[in-house]
């Protein structure tokens, strides 16, 4: 088995054990100094080109022009690297996705202008069609880029517009505009160049506007609102204190839950949770209409614990209450739940549920159609919770999981696994943790038997830094999981990666302890883990990059060789 990430990873783990040493630092005065030796010098990292999401897309497009009919719902499914849908190195364009997008911007521009007093703030019919047209474009077009428009490309959407105008009407010309703005990389990408004055070595500090939308799409998801594009106009985003001000009013905002949701969606797997099937002629209770319902339990009980509980990593994984309506209720078995649709804070049985590795979205998830799955969950906790990773299985060896066997527990049946030498090696990784998980079946319901025998629900977890050992049932390990600072490491990796969108390496060192540091410091609170995101290195500069002495202020910069 291997670690994900950089060298720095588990020393910094040790580190928060109090196992520090040499190049981490100590608790020595010669140890501070090792320490501080990680941030000696500035460095930034990558910082890849970034295009929207999605699901970003459908914010921004909401936030811009009010449309909430998610036209990026209709455009090619992002590809997943290390559970994430937003990883820069894995958004590019096919001629499919332009396609899709020209489409998308086509159809968006047409319901905007459909209301033309509303969209640009006077009639342009009664009163001057152009005075009125010059005085939306660049309140407009600041909001659409992110940034003001320069001179060339205000003349531009000019010309686009009285050519629009003379051909067609006054709708058309402005309609031209949005359709331009929509598929310009200015509005689909980041666009980072970074100040002008290096301050150390090739490393420069991101401007206001591109710090604006930094925050605004690692909290909310969407591009700025007006009081972060103002902050940016009077440069007020240059310091750690005003970025950590602004940080902590876009976390107070409701759009910040959905941004936080759709980290824990994709960080947990479940953004594929609606695929799901099940062997009805071994769970015929099972409907489809129950996994809408889990995925509904997981993001609230995952919203409660960061927005109105303690926001602490041990809620997260020990809390023996979940969300439920009468549907669901039902699912779990609780006579005295709630009695209609709407969701409700229910306490469980302590022995029986634990944190989000009992939630059924996740049993449910890392399972089979007629089985549960040791494996999967195994897996789960490895790669998930600890950002561990496991040597893939030889390229010979055929993977199939046992046939159902009524007379067997499923434990018994898949004990070949840890036997078999040519498996033994990964699935000791896995299957004994997995083992630990089979008190719930393949539906996420808790049981005593399994094909009428008892569940042995023993398990063992090794191969980590502080928690490994022998563990009886779900709930005993929660408690573990919810005390190591490997899985409180690897929470603040995730979000590294979903928040920054590229993975971490050793060039992040400095960055990653800044993130580490300040998340010990909160109690392992996961609100001041964003805001210390904003914090870092890697957040506020980048390397410098020269624009090509001709480009199109229209066209995406090329990246440095350090960024590709």
């Amino acid at each position: 088995m291997r670690r994900i990430g950089v060298p720095t990873t588990v020393l910094l783990v040790a580190c928060l054990l109090g196992a520090c040493t040499g190049h981490i630092g100590g608790g020595t005065e010669a140890g501070g100094e090792a320490k501080d030796a990680l941030c000696a010098v500035l460095e930034p990292g990558e910082s890849p080109l970034r295009r929207m999401t999605r699901a970003e897309y459908d914010a921004t497009v909401r936030d811009l022009l009010g449309d909430d009919t998610r036209p990026g719902q209709a455009l090619v499914v992002e590809e997943e690297a290390l559970g994430f849908d937003n990883q820069a190195t894995s958004l590019t364009v096919t001629q499919l996705l332009a396609e899709q997008l020209m489409k998308a911007a086509e159809e968006v521009a047409e319901r905007a202008t459909e209301d033309l007093p509303g969209l640009l703030g006077c009639d342009p019919i009664t009163t001057d069609d152009e005075a009125c047209f010059e005085a939306f474009l660049p309140s407009f077009g600041r909001r659409a880029f992110r940034r003001p428009l320069t001179d060339a490309e205000r003349s531009r959407f000019e010309d686009l517009y009285a050519w629009g105008k003379a051909e067609f009407d006054v709708r058309t010309g402005v309609e031209l505009v949005l359709e331009t703005m929509l598929q310009s990389p200015a509005f689909l990408y980041r666009v980072e160049l970074g100040g002008a004055a290096p301050v150390e070595r090739d490393v420069v500090p991101l401007g206001g506007y591109e710090l604006a939308s930094r925050l605004s799409y690692l909290f909310w998801g969407s591009m700025p609102d007006d009081a972060l594009l103002d902050a940016a106009e009077h440069g007020q985003l240059g310091t750690p204190a005003e970025l950590e001000a602004q940080a902590r009013r876009l976390l107070a905002d409701a759009r910040a839950r959905e941004a936080v949701a759709r980290f824990h969606v994709l960080w947990l797997g479940l953004s594929h949770i609606e695929e799901l099937s099940k062997d009805a002629a071994v769970y015929p209770e099972y409907d489809d209409a129950l996994r809408p319902l889990w995925k509904e339990e997981a993001t609230r009980f995952l919203d409660h614990v960061v927005f109105d509980g303690t926001g602490t990593v041990a809620e997260m994984m020990t809390a023996s209450y979940s969300f439920m309506n009468a549907d669901l209720a039902a699912f779990y078995g609780v006579s005295d739940g709630p009695a209609g649709s709407a969701f409700e804070q229910v306490t469980l049985p302590a022995n029986e549920r634990a944190g989000l590795l009992t939630l059924p979205a996740v049993l449910a998830t890392y399972a089979k159609q007629n089985q549960s799955s040791p494996v999967h969950r195994g897996k789960f906790v490895r790669e998930r919770l600890l950002c561990q990773t496991l040597q893939p299985p030889p390229n010979n060896i055929k993977i199939e999981a046992p046939e159902v066997d009524p007379n067997a527990t499923t434990r018994e049946q898949f004990a070949e696994h840890s036997e078999n030498p040519a498996c033994a090696g990964c699935h000791l990784q896995m299957d004994p943790i997995g083992f630990g998980l089979e008190a719930y079946d393949a539906l996420g319901r808790y049981r005593e038997t399994d094909h009428g025998l008892p569940v042995d629900a023993s398990g063992e977890i090794t191969g980590t830094v502080d928690i490994d050992g022998p563990f009886d049932g779900a709930p005993e390990l929660a408690e573990r999981l919810g005390r190591s600072a490997e899985v409180r490491q690897c929470v603040a990796t995730q979000w590294f990666r979903f928040g920054y969108g590229r993975v971490e390496k050793e060039a992040d060192a400095c960055s990653m302890k800044t993130v580490q540091e300040a998340f010990a410091a909160s109690g392992y609170d996961v609100r001041e883990l964003l805001v210390a995101l904003t914090q870092t290195p890697a957040f506020r500069y980048r390397h410098a990059i020269v624009p090509e002495p001709s480009r199109d202020p229209d066209q995406a910069p090329k990246p440095s060789p350090r960024d590709e």
